[in-house]
Formats: C-alpha cells, sequence, structure tokens
C-alpha cells in the first residue's frame, strides 16, 4: 500500500471551490421545493407549467444530484477517494435530471435553447468535480 503524497495548492483550491459550489446547489434544491405560490405565480407561464409538470422522481433525483454532490465535495476537500463514488453519482443525477427536463419535458422546446445554457454548465462542473477526484485518486492525493 503507497502512502498519500502532499496535494498542491491549485488542488485544494479547487476542492474548495467545489464546496461552495454543491453548497450552492443545495440552496437552490431548498429554494425549488419551498417555492411560495407567489414566487410560482410569478414565473413565465412556460416555466411554471414546466415546474407544475414535473414528475416528483425528477425532483428525488436532483435531491440525490445535490447532496452526493456537497458529500463528495467535502470528501474530496478533506482527500478522501469515497469522494470519487459520490461525485459519479451525483453527475449520473445531474445528467438524468436535467436530460429528462430538457429532452422528455421538452422544456428546450417549450423555452428556446437558450434554456440549456445552465444546466450545461451544471453538468460541466459536474464531469469536472469527477475528474479532480479522479485526478487526485491517480496522483495518490486521496486515501481511503
Amino acid at each position: 500500500m503507497t502512502t498519500q503524497t502532499a496535494a498542491p495548492t491549485w488542488f485544494k483550491v479547487a476542492a474548495g471551490a467545489a464546496v461552495l459550489w454543491t453548497v450552492a446547489g443545495i440552496a437552490a434544491f431548498f429554494m425549488d421545493i419551498t417555492m411560495s405560490d407567489e414566487a410560482l405565480a410569478a414565473l413565465p407561464d412556460a416555466q411554471r407549467a414546466l415546474y407544475a409538470e414535473r414528475p416528483a422522481w425528477v425532483v428525488g433525483v436532483y435531491g440525490l444530484a445535490v447532496f452526493a454532490g456537497l458529500a463528495g465535495a467535502i470528501l474530496l476537500f478533506r482527500r478522501k477517494r469515497l469522494s470519487q463514488t459520490l461525485l459519479a453519482i451525483s453527475l449520473a443525477a445531474v445528467i438524468v435530471q436535467m436530460g429528462f427536463v430538457l429532452f422528455g419535458m421538452k422544456a428546450i422546446e417549450t423555452m428556446g435553447p437558450s434554456v440549456a445554457v445552465f444546466p450545461s454548465i451544471v453538468v460541466l462542473l459536474g464531469a469536472a468535480m469527477l475528474w479532480l477526484s479522479s485526478f487526485g485518486v491517480r496522483q495518490n492525493w486521496l486515501n481511503a
């Protein structure tokens, strides 16, 4: 068994940024599930319709994505190998959730292609966090 080597500063900064990003995801999730009737009424018609038609399982997958992401990011910051598994679960959940909303619920058709910009950023950042964890494992910066 090899011993863990020191991670460079850039890795620690990136892991810290991942924690902050995932905390923002948790905040967005809670804002979503606790949206008031007034806030819902203020949404554009197309967005309000998508919100109302979204199946409960999609909300559950959203929760899985953000909570697995936060746990994975914290473990990444703490330099634990389990971060890789949790970040992979989070990314898979993000892809399922965003993919269903964009394509299964036809959000792009309803609201236009610009609606895909933020979900694309979320997927890319999820992939980047998973890559960072995988890279850390290969460099022996993460331990059990």
